[in-house]
C-alpha cells in the first residue's frame, strides 16, 4: 500500500514538473502558452521521476559539500583573524615595553646630565675629589 502511494505521489510530482518544464519552454521559445499539455504515459512519467529523483539527490549532496566547505572554511579564518589579533596585542605590548624603558633610560640620562653639570665631567667618573657640600666638610675637620 505504501509503495502505491509513494508511486502516486511520485506520478503526481512528475506530472506537475513536467508542465511547469513545458510551460517554461513554450515562453523561452516565444510559443503559444495557451495550449493543453498533455500528460506523460506512466512509464515516462516513472522515468522522470526517477531521474528527477537522481538529480535531487545529487544536488542535495553537492548543497550538502558546499555548505561543509564554507563552513570549514570559515572556521578557519576565524582561527587566523583570532592568531593575527593575538600577533597584534603581543606586539602592542612589546611596544608599550619598549616605550617605559626608553622612558626609564631618557630619566636614567637626564640625571646623568645633571650630576655632569654640577661635577663636570671630571666628577662623573670619579677622576678628582668629590667637590659637593661633604668633601668642603671633610677639609674644615
Amino acid at each position: 500500500l505504501s509503495s502505491n502511494i509513494t508511486l502516486d505521489c511520485l506520478l503526481i510530482l512528475n506530472q506537475v514538473n513536467h508542465r511547469f518544464t513545458t510551460q517554461m519552454q513554450r515562453r523561452i521559445y516565444g510559443h503559444a502558452t495557451d495550449v493543453a499539455i498533455r500528460p506523460l504515459n506512466e512509464e515516462k512519467a516513472v522515468q522522470a521521476a526517477a531521474d528527477l529523483l537522481g538529480e535531487l539527490f545529487v544536488f542535495t549532496v553537492a548543497g550538502a559539500a558546499i555548505i561543509f566547505e564554507v563552513q570549514r572554511s570559515s572556521r578557519s579564518e576565524a582561527r587566523k583573524e583570532d592568531q593575527r589579533r593575538q600577533e597584534l596585542e603581543a606586539m602592542k605590548q612589546r611596544d608599550e615595553d619598549l616605550a617605559r624603558e626608553l622612558e626609564l633610560l631618557e630619566h636614567k640620562l637626564e640625571e646623568l646630565e645633571q650630576l655632569a653639570k654640577g661635577r663636570g665631567l671630571a666628577g662623573i667618573f670619579h677622576f678628582l675629589p668629590n667637590h659637593g657640600p661633604e668633601a668642603g666638610k671633610a677639609k674644615s675637620t
